[in-house]
């Protein structure tokens, strides 16, 4: 099989473009983790992020996330084409603060929560989960 010039032009730039973009889509979760925290340092106690190590299907992952004494807390899967899953809220007279649901993971990729707890500090907790079939378009 051979290639023309323009193929061979081509295929190179969509490689050099597929090594670029994993650091720009980390840099788009740090961008959004500074927003939310405001640049203050987080802890790696205090959130406690459930989800399944081996996913068979990326469309429907089971995520759990509680901070005990938190404000809010954001939810990130981080290799998402937009990272951001949900932000969850507790008011003063919430039973509990946590939060369940279900997400769509287009591949292998790091599920990240954040929590802002009462007293103004930022807590983070970071989990790889492994998608066997891909939920956004893979």
């Amino acid at each position: 099989m051979q290639f023309t010039r323009r193929e061979t032009l081509a295929m190179g730039a969509g490689a050099a473009l597929m090594t670029v973009l994993p650091f720009r889509a980390n840099a788009a979760v740090d961008d959004l983790i500074a927003e939310f925290t405001g640049g203050a340092e987080l802890a790696e106690a205090g959130v406690e992020l459930t989800a399944p190590e081996i996913a068979e299907n990326g469309n429907t992952v089971p995520v759990e996330v509680s901070a005990p004494g938190a404000t809010a807390i954001m939810l990130l899967a981080a290799g998402n084409p937009t990272p951001p899953v949900a932000t969850f809220n507790f008011g003063p007279l919430a039973a509990s603060q946590s939060a369940s649901t279900r997400i769509r993971l287009a591949g292998t990729q790091d599920v990240v929560a954040i929590a802002k707890l009462a007293d103004g500090s930022f807590a983070r907790q970071s989990k790889t989960v492994k998608v066997t079939i891909g939920g956004c378009g893979g």
